[in-house]
């Protein structure tokens, strides 16, 4: 096992990097690093079928994360192109692949499977592909996102009807309607538990305070539904997607978001080199012509049906070329549908075999070939889709104590958007009971600011009061989001010296303004004229800010510190005592 893993990263660093600085992207990298590994040319890795089930957890994984980003509000926007135009390219594209098999040969049944399962495309490959080129936001990138949802929809039925369509059908009838109740019953049970338990099980996970933990429970729920799913017949990527969508408007959606990323990224990797390994060579050796004109003839098909539609639908010609050409290949449950296929009697083990090649080829040619319009056609990221998914706010704020709630209620006067971090979830819970919406999780944690799409926004808000992770937060934002524009409350002057070494400017001392106007009022009290008490703090104020730029050089020297705290003092007193000399000796007004 840890030679396998050994001989999985390294096909990954060498050849994920390399694809990416050809400008092919990272899928096809890992494509043809399955090819090379695999047991038909070098060998290293023989059993290609586990490794293939096991990899396609991490579809599943991808499925949960677009369900987390799938709230209802956003999924009602996306209604015309999920149930318009994903509804029709899987009809008409199904249709027409379907008329093409009974052309060339294929019996009536052999034709509906293959033809419907080639309608559908790659979500992993799809989304993967556009996120590496920054086109998840542009409007041909949210039309690919709502077609590829009813794509992974529309499995359900398939795999639901595919036994009736193979030569086992008459076994198969009469379990009908157990299978469906049985279906019904874990769909029930999914919502029950996503509505019911998700949010108190998370609340008290959260409360013990163990990151590895929330983790863990993250993927139980994902795994969980998955299986449950597979229990009862359907996809687990439905199970993964339902639940996603039930947490999608709960406050620890950026927290779970940020825990399963880096599984998900690794798994679809792992996925695509065996996908790649899975290529039948010999199969394309003895029939080259056939397969890759099999491979080119499917993705014409499917772009020339999509680019009718997207513009039938009223999309530009600018949106509905990239769409069209990016959503051309077969998908990852083509091969789930054939094998399926297989067991039934649907299909034929050769004709499942030589689909499975004609789709694997279809794949590796979408980067070339998506490479080739962005380059020699006009621009094709049209600007940014904002009604849909724009940044989810340009305002992130970290902390909500009383602090930043001050700055959230000013902030929603003025019907300005922002996204609120904060990891104590006693204060979440709070917080959401008088209507803000507070996600749970670590602001300093780089995957939690990803999800939080911190990589959009313009400004970051730090209002922790500890130090320490206020500071966390500062350099993780200042490293990774250097085009944010961060304000900081200091909870101290060493507090404001570390912000300010990390490159923070815009910094506000948290006790600092409250106490000036406390002094202020008792100085008021104490009978002093308020132009003579407006002009002491106007002294202290500017003293005290040239004191921070003198202690900034010593930050790291604590004698240093004192010693010119101490002269900054005498200093000050002598200002004041000069001050009040003047004062005495100007002439008074008769």
């Amino acid at each position: 096992m840890l030679f396998d893993l050994t001989v999985f990263l390294c096909a990954a660093v060498i050849s994920v990097p390399l694809f990416r600085r050809l400008g092919l992207g990272a899928v096809l990298g890992y494509l043809v690093a399955g090819i090379l590994i695999g047991p038909q040319l070098l060998g290293l890795i023989s059993d290609v079928d586990n490794l293939l089930h096991f990899s396609e957890f991490g579809v599943v994984l991808l499925m949960f994360i677009i369900g987390l980003e799938l709230q209802p509000q956003r999924l009602w926007l996306l209604r015309r192109l999920v149930f318009g135009l994903g509804g029709l390219q899987v009809l008409v594209t199904g249709a027409v692949l379907t008329a093409l098999g009974l052309l060339l040969g294929f019996s009536t049944t052999a034709a509906v499977v293959a033809g419907y399962a080639l309608a559908l495309s790659s979500t992993a490959f799809v989304l993967q592909m556009l996120g590496e080129r920054n086109e998840l936001t542009h409007r041909h990138g949210r039309a690919a996102f709502g077609v590829l949802l009813f794509q992974d929809l529309a499995v359900i039925p398939m795999i639901a009807v595919l036994p009736l369509l193979g030569s086992t059908e008459p076994a198969v009838a009469g379990t009908f309607w157990p299978s469906f109740l049985k279906i019904v019953a874990a769909l029930a049970l999914v919502f029950g538990l996503g509505r019911y338990a998700m949010r108190p099980l998370f609340r008290q996970i959260a409360m013990a305070k163990t990151p590895e933990v929330f983790t863990a429970a993250a993927l139980l729920v994902v795994v969980a539904s998955a299986l449950l799913m597979d229990a009862v017949g359907l996809s687990m990527s439905l199970g993964a997607f339902l639940a996603g969508v039930l947490l999608a408007d709960s406050e620890y959606r950026h927290e779970l978001q940020g825990n399963i990323e880096p599984f998900k990224g690794l798994l679809l990797g792992l996925f695509f080199i065996a996908v790649g390994m899975s290529v039948n060579l010999q199969l394309v050796m003895d029939a080259p012509g056939v397969l890759l004109g099999g491979a080119l003839l499917l993705m014409l098909v499917k772009a020339a049906v999509l680019w009718l539609l997207a513009r039938m639908m009223g999309q530009s010609a600018a949106t509905a070329r990239p769409l069209s050409l990016a959503l051309a290949q077969g998908g990852e449950f083509a091969f789930v549908l054939f094998a399926l296929a297989q067991q039934t009697g649907a299909l034929d083990t050769a004709l499942a075999q030589s689909l499975t090649v004609v789709v694997t080829l279809s794949m590796m040619a979408t980067p070339l070939i998506y490479k080739l319009q962005a380059r020699f056609s006009e621009r094709s990221a049209e600007p940014v889709y904002d009604t849909i998914e724009a940044p989810e706010h340009p305002i992130i704020i970290a902390g909500f104590s009383t602090f930043g709630q001050i700055i959230g209620r000013l902030l929603r006067l003025q019907q300005i958007g922002f996204t609120v971090l904060e990891k104590d979830h006693s204060q979440v819970d709070f917080v959401r009971r008088f209507g803000s919406k507070v996600y749970y999780g670590d602001a300093g944690r780089l995957e939690l600011l990803r999800a939080a799409h911190a990589d959009k926004a313009r400004f970051m808000v730090i209002t922790i009061s500890d130090p320490a992770a206020s500071l966390q937060v500062a350099q993780t934002v200042r490293k990774h989001f250097p085009g944010l524009t961060v304000l900081a409350a200091a909870s101290s002057r060493r507090h404001v010296l570390q912000l300010r070494d990390l490159g923070v400017k815009h910094i506000v001392r948290r006790s600092f303004f409250s106490s000036m106007e406390m002094t202020r009022r008792l100085l008021l009290e104490q009978g002093l004229e308020g132009e003579e008490v407006e002009r002491t703090l106007a002294l202290f104020r500017k003293n005290d800010e040239a004191l921070l730029d003198r202690q900034q050089a010593m930050l790291h020297d604590e004698h240093g510190m004192i010693q010119t705290a101490q002269q900054a003092a005498q200093e000050l007193e002598q200002l004041f005592e000069s001050d009040r000399s003047k004062s005495r000796s100007e002439p008074t007004a008769p």
